[in-house]
């Protein structure tokens, strides 16, 4: 039995160097020499591993979602204090969005300026804007379950505090890009929350 070539490139590692190019220059900007030079292989390897350009983009929006996002919400249910999860929620992304290790802000949040083009396919508005109310529908679930508890009031609305929480998030990620550093984004962080109901 004859048996196949081996991949030219570990998936994986492949994925992840995709991603950091796909979080720094956005799927428009982003070409598919771009991204094989990124994973030092040729296009038609990169097209044999993932498809095409949409199939790459949204297996590396799934893996930033998941390697970014899942532990971070997990703490937020986790935490028993409902304004304390909120805090620490929104330092732990202070922290992320400056770090110095790859393209600064949220990729997410990157991505919406020019989601809705005309030529960016379907899929990929779809998955970007689901993946940009996530944080939003955690938040509210997690304002709701502090209503019942007695932490919150039931006004503000948990939905309207949730879009206040996604609102601040977004602007976060937009002042990292900008070049904002840490310092300063704990303090839009403090002066956010002294608007806690």
């Amino acid at each position: 039995m004859v048996r196949g070539r081996p991949r030219e490139f570990d998936t994986e590692d492949a994925l992840d160097r995709v991603l950091t190019v796909f979080w720094r220059d956005g799927f428009d900007a982003a070409s598919m020499q771009d991204l094989a030079e990124a994973v030092g292989v040729s296009k038609p390897s990169l097209y044999a591993a993932y498809g095409n350009k949409e199939a790459l983009y949204l297996a590396a929006l799934e893996r930033y979602a998941t390697t970014f996002g899942t532990e971070r919400l997990e703490r937020l249910h986790a935490e028993p204090d409902v304004k304390r999860a909120v805090h620490e929620f929104l330092t732990s992304l202070v922290d992320a969005y400056t770090c110095t290790e790859g393209p600064t802000g949220c990729m997410i949040v990157a991505s919406t300026s020019s989601c809705n083009a005309s030529h960016v396919p379907a899929a990929v508005q779809c998955a970007i804007s689901t993946a940009l109310h996530g944080s939003a529908d955690a938040m509210e679930t997690r304002f709701h379950r502090a209503v019942s508890e007695g932490q919150l009031p039931p006004d503000p609305d948990p939905r309207a505090l949730a879009t206040y929480v996604s609102t601040v998030m977004s602007g976060l990620s937009v002042q990292a890009r900008g070049g904002a550093n840490a310092d300063a984004l704990r303090q839009v962080v403090c002066t956010a929350m002294r608007a806690w109901p």
